[in-house]
């Protein structure tokens, strides 16, 4: 059950972040979210590497070494 509450968060969450996008953005980040192979490229920049960071921490890293 606790897994279906998260994501209900995070899809409430996912709702109230894309109401503050213009309907521009809002179209570019949908664009994105339904397009695997751009999810991957867009996370692959050091600026999304970054954020991942400031945000986990290492907590990253330590999954894929472990």
């Amino acid at each position: 059950m606790q897994i279906s509450k998260d994501k209900n968060e995070q899809q409430k969450l996912l709702n109230s972040l894309m109401k503050q996008l213009s309907p521009a953005d809002e179209a570019k980040l949908q664009q994105i979210l339904n397009d695997k192979d751009a999810q991957k490229k867009m996370l692959s920049t050091p600026q999304a590497q970054e954020l991942m960071r400031q945000l986990f921490g290492d907590e990253q890293n330590s999954k894929k070494g472990g």
